[in-house]
């Protein structure tokens, strides 16, 4: 719901309903439909987080210098109490969104099967909307798996299909962008 000539309402809630969404959802449904869950849901809230991305920008964030959308995402993300996230380039068709105190993350926990499932959703549908058409998101770390950051890789369905499909094969992540 938008307000009049405005961008999307918004509420703030902590960070801890995250890990509570989830253990609830696995109680429930088991833990792939509750990936497959959140990640649906993310999706739909990026979609919508768009219309206050460009709304913040001036009505339109492509307007941008490349550097100036970056620091403006990082920014909205920022002020929402989403993390400090910053943006490289690590190959020529994937780029890289970092985060070492990402939101999602559940402090205190390490959890070998866990991922921020909706930030994925939500990165996507975010610069889905942005970029006017798809854009995929894998994360590639996670703090809640013990890692020093959130990493999320994004890029054309098939470079990020691609890419996930070298990871789980056992590649490095170096070792599976070269081989892009």
């Amino acid at each position: 719901m938008s307000r009049s000539g405005g961008a999307p309402r918004e509420i703030a809630v902590p960070t801890s309903v995250f890990g509570s969404l989830r253990r609830e959802l696995e109680e429930e449904a088991g833990s792939l439909p509750t990936v497959r869950a959140l990640h649906g849901a993310g999706y739909h809230a990026g979609l919508a987080a768009a219309a206050a991305v460009h709304h913040q920008a001036g009505g339109d964030a492509f307007a941008m210098t490349q550097s100036g959308f970056w620091s403006h995402l990082q920014s909205y993300f920022w002020k929402r109490g989403w993390g400090t996230l910053t943006h490289r380039v690590v190959h020529d068709t994937v780029g890289m969104l970092s985060s070492t105190d990402w939101a999602e993350v559940v402090e205190g926990a390490v959890d070998p099967d866990a991922s921020c499932c909706f930030s994925t959703g939500f990165l996507s549908g975010l610069l889905s909307q942005l970029a006017g058409g798809p854009v995929a998101v894998l994360e590639v770390e996670c703090r809640t798996r013990g890692g020093a950051s959130c990493d999320f890789a994004f890029g054309s369905e098939g470079a990020i299909h691609e890419l996930d499909g070298r990871l789980l094969e056992g590649v490095d992540l170096d070792g599976a962008l070269a081989a892009l």
